[in-house]
């Protein structure tokens, strides 16, 4: 399948929106190549990654949300946890042979995801207009398991069994999703954004295994082609970029404003996925105040010096040119909306200026 560049822009995900309708406008101005469905976490606790991409544990009480600002976790001391379990597998072997209906039971709800289904009926009311692509994206299985714990306060992502919970839903979800968008006609990319990547190497999470991560963000990223769709990974910190090449995901999103220098010592593997066929997508604008003192000429010029950066370490100069995308540096949804609307005009604009290189 085709994989978008030209120096198209794309957004991340988040827009610091109560409602989809004012997001929606923005999205299909600034980003009318690859528009995406919007988070809008400013609506509460239920647009979290949990509720959205992990539904179907909540739904059968695998995970546990307590009420108030309790963290979830996995109910791993429940007397059903093995019946419970039995449930999840059942579904996922349904998904997984392609019913469909069974595969709707990894949606997300409707109450959790506001802007995905006002994506889709505005896409179906008004069109696609100028798109060429659909963009969805979940929360990544390390991100996931880093963040839930066990019943005991373990973190998740060290149980092979709830590694394997985590990684299979996410991998569902991110496949009902490639499967939803793609019915317009449009090939559709989805973002596994997985921030916690950055953990591993860490002092912190010295017991990170590179192969277990790779495995689990492996996964994913092929239930989305074969949806098919088009995987991309995404975080917005320094971490070894090498491990998204090497899991199959065919766009890398990184924030190249605050973190390039970690980019730049994986030159040799950055030249390697562009040969085949990837894309890099650059989070060259700002997602934060700074986002007022840039304007499109500085990202600009910013923009070409790192990647004569590159092109010096031995990067294909025109194959990066030929491969890229313009993002904003991470999600916009914790932004006041005027913030907001800025990151994504500059992210118009930069694009627009590459695109003519």
């Amino acid at each position: 399948m085709q994989v978008p560049g030209n120096f198209w822009p794309c957004g991340i995900g988040s827009l610091p929106f109560k409602e989809p309708e004012p997001a929606l406008e923005l999205i299909f101005k600034s980003m009318p190549q690859i528009p995406h469905w919007p988070q809008l976490p400013k609506r509460g606790r239920v647009e979290h990654f949990v509720y959205q991409s992990l539904a179907p544990l909540v739904r059968l009480g695998l995970i546990v949300v307590p009420e108030g600002e309790g963290l979830p976790y996995f109910n791993t001391r429940a007397s059903d946890w093995p019946e419970k379990l039995t449930q999840f597998y059942t579904l996922l072997l349904d998904a997984a042979s392609g019913h469909s209906r069974a595969l709707e039971y990894f949606a997300i709800p409707r109450e959790a995801g506001r802007g995905f289904y006002a994506f889709v009926e505005f896409l179906s009311r008004e069109g696609t207009g100028q798109a060429l692509f659909l963009k969805g994206q979940v929360a990544g299985p390390l991100t996931a398991g880093l963040y839930l714990t066990d019943a005991e306060g373990r973190y998740a992502f060290y149980d092979p069994q709830l590694r394997d919970l985590i990684v299979k839903t996410t991998a569902m979800q991110a496949r009902w999703q490639a499967k939803v968008l793609g019915t317009r006609g449009l090939p559709a990319i989805i973002f596994v954004d997985d921030p916690a990547l950055s953990a591993y190497g860490t002092s912190t999470h010295v017991a990170l295994n590179r192969e277990e991560v790779i495995e689990a963000l492996k996964e994913v990223a092929l239930e989305i082609i074969n949806a098919p769709g088009i995987p991309g990974a995404h975080s917005c910190s320094g971490v070894d970029w090498s491990i998204f090449m090497v899991s199959g995901f065919r766009i890398i999103s990184f924030d190249a404003y605050n973190y390039f220098e970690s980019l730049k010592v994986y030159a040799s593997q950055v030249e390697d996925f562009l040969n085949e066929g990837g894309t890099l997508a650059w989070g060259i604008v700002p997602t934060y105040e700074k986002a007022w003192e840039e304007s499109c000429a500085t990202l600009c010029a910013l923009l070409k010096n790192y990647i004569e950066e590159l092109v010096k370490r031995g990067v294909n100069s025109s194959r990066l040119y030929r491969q890229g995308l313009v993002t904003p540096s991470c999600g916009t949804g914790v932004l006041d909306e005027e913030l907001a609307r800025r990151v994504y005009q500059l992210t118009f604009e930069v694009a627009e200026a590459m695109a003519g290189e």
